[in-house]
């Protein structure tokens, strides 16, 4: 994000410019990059690979925070069997196992959340871009200036869906409808 906002670029110009030449806008080195890559990745204990390829991920032998410094200072309710258990919980925020299953539905439901916000971020500059069509600014951290002019903001580039004038009013929708999206999940929805 910062780098979008440094360089005045969308994404998919930042994206662009870095495939096309991604060692010269960066400034690093592959031998620089891979030295901080392990091997293998694992991304979920039930991904079907060995339990021995598992094993620096998952379990008591597991990377940990500090290497080799950092065995007589894991918890013991760190036992290494969910991703991205490396040991260190200073603020004890998963001794509870429900307050724990608790933070992990919230950090699920985040992601979820964060993966339709790239989505939003992206679909405007790319329809702008490829497909044609006019926004009023397509990149993603000046679009939401554009409650602020005159006009007001038109949704899809079109004042005939939704003509938004007042933050307060797009502040009070946005509450009824993640409201009532989240009433749904936590009553026993699809996700709850």
């Amino acid at each position: 994000y910062v780098q979008a906002i440094v360089t005045g670029e969308g994404p998919v110009e930042n994206w662009a410019s870095h495939i096309a030449d991604p060692f010269a806008v960066n400034g690093l080195t592959s031998a620089y990059v891979t030295q901080f890559a392990p091997s293998p990745v694992a991304m979920f204990a039930a991904s079907g690979r060995k339990a021995a390829e598992l094993s620096a991920w998952y379990g008591p032998d597991r990377n940990k925070w500090l290497g080799p410094f950092s065995d007589a200072s894991t918890p013991d309710y760190l036992t290494g069997e969910y991703p991205g258990d490396y040991g260190w919980d200073t603020a004890g925020l998963a001794a509870d196992p429900t307050t724990f299953a608790a933070y992990r539905e919230a950090e699920l439901i985040h992601a979820r959340w964060a993966m339709l916000g790239t989505l939003g971020c992206l679909t405007p500059e790319l329809l702008a871009k490829y497909a044609g069509v006019q926004f009023g600014e397509p990149v993603w951290f000046k679009a939401g200036a554009q409650i602020f002019s005159e006009g007001g903001l038109d949704y899809l580039g079109s004042s005939n869906l939704v003509h938004a004038q007042s933050i307060l009013a797009i502040l009070a929708c946005q509450v009824v409808l993640m409201g009532a999206v989240e009433a749904y999940r936590v009553n026993g929805g699809p996700l709850g």
